[in-house]
């Protein structure tokens, strides 16, 4: 049998097979693994180019509260007024009354004026008359005190007394569900046989107080008549407004027009 033949391996086959040796090595010893190629990223986009005409911005969406609310309802109202002679229409007042009721022809207006009332009076006539009537009244009106500051020394009438009447009257219409018409006392500082300092100052705290009662909502409204009716000396009636008696009390047509004027403008403009 022939010996068998070996072929000498060439330089370039030892090469390779030592290097695939130290690969393994290199991998079973827990050395670096080749990383994998980094991916081909695609360039960004350029920006568009920015226009030359400038872009307005959107419209604002329109406000609800610029939608006009409905005007209110037009209603039937009753209303009582309660005061001295500047209401009683026997005593040649009330036609304040007169003009709203012109102003409001279905509505109803009744007049429990007294001339020479004091707010006690009124408290009382109210509580005997007003109240117990049945009648469903919308609103009440108050407009009263002056017979009561100059009755001072011969009743002891003083501003907390009648205040305090007032408040009782205010508060019991209010309790029924009426709204409260209030005015402050008319100026009267014409009314000389009467009239003097202490009872000016009492008039002015009196007023005040009864303008007082709208912030408090003891009242619905206050219409000023001291200040609607003066004019020049503001303790005083405007000579135009005043009546034929020229008592620097009573005020005339002219005067009753504007105060029922102004009640309406305030209170009475949805009436029917």
């Amino acid at each position: 049998m022939a010996a068998p033949h070996f072929e000498k391996p060439s330089v370039t086959t030892l090469a390779a097979a030592a290097a695939a040796a130290l690969a393994a090595v290199v991998v079973r010893c827990g050395g670096p693994t080749p990383s994998p190629p980094a991916p081909v990223t695609a360039p960004a986009p350029a920006p568009p180019a920015a226009s030359s005409s400038p872009v307005a911005p959107p419209a604002p969406a329109p406000s609800v509260s610029a939608v006009p609310a409905p005007p209110a309802a037009k209603q039937m109202v009753v209303v009582a007024a309660l005061g001295d002679s500047l209401t009683d229409a026997k005593s040649a007042g009330g036609r304040y009354l007169e003009v709203l009721q012109k102003r409001c022809p279905e509505s109803r207006f009744h007049n429990f004026g007294k001339g020479g009332d004091m707010v006690n009076q009124m408290r009382r006539r109210f509580e005997q008359s007003v109240l117990p009537s049945g009648t469903d009244y919308t609103h009440l009106v108050v407009f009263g005190g002056v017979n009561d500051l100059y009755s001072d020394l011969t009743a002891g009438r003083t501003p907390a007394k009648i205040s305090a009447d007032l408040a009782a009257i205010y508060q019991a219409a209010q309790a029924r569900g009426w709204k409260v018409v209030a005015l402050t006392v008319a100026p009267w500082g014409g009314f000389t046989k009467y009239y003097n300092p202490k009872r000016a100052a009492a008039t002015r705290e009196l007023n005040e107080w009864i303008v007082a009662q709208r912030a408090t909502k003891k009242v619905d409204w206050v219409i000023d008549a001291h200040g609607l009716l003066s004019c020049g000396d503001p303790e005083r009636l405007c000579p135009d407004l005043a009546g034929s008696l020229k008592d620097g009390l009573h005020f005339g047509a002219p005067g009753h027009e504007k105060l029922g004027a102004a009640i309406y403008d305030q209170v009475f403009t949805n009436c029917r």
